[in-house]
């Protein structure tokens, strides 16, 4: 069974409340239950963790080393600016897809770039809460595949 680390950044515990025209309307308890119902399909073990705090989050990434095979991050608005966080994931070498609700590359300019991205193996961005999903089939594929080797 491969252990996946799901990790949420700044202001997504406001999901469903925070800008609904942008972010739709489902909670991140919604998201998560929906994740689970997919991982047990496929017969994958999930863990949460959500903060608004970058070293919390970086301390998780951390923590992940030798324990997940795989992570799924949204990490929000730390998503154009944490050259740590960024660090964090490349340190650990933990595969890892980044995933977006909205469509940054559709939204303002400071938006367009994330640095986290050159150290995951993938980005999904502006399928709505359905992107985790989409981003825990990327990850089991590459992890399915990588077994294969």
């Amino acid at each position: 069974m491969k252990k996946i680390l799901v990790l949420n950044g700044p202001n997504l515990n406001m999901l469903g409340i925070r800008e609904p025209g942008v972010y739709g309307t489902a909670t991140l308890e919604s998201i998560e239950r929906n994740l689970r119902r997919a991982a047990g399909e496929h017969g994958a073990e999930l863990e949460f963790f959500q903060s608004n705090h970058e070293g919390d989050l970086i301390d998780r990434i951390h923590q992940a080393y030798g324990v997940f095979d795989g992570m799924i991050m949204n990490p929000g608005a730390l998503t154009h600016y944490s050259y740590a966080i960024r660090d964090a994931v490349s340190a650990v070498a933990v595969p890892l897809v980044e995933v977006h609700i909205s469509n940054i590359h559709k939204r303002e300019e400071f938006r367009h770039k994330s640095v986290i991205a050159p150290a995951a193996l993938g980005q999904i961005a502006g399928f709505g809460a359905y992107g985790y999903e989409l981003g825990l089939m990327a990850l089991l594929k590459h992890l399915s595949a990588k077994g294969d080797e």
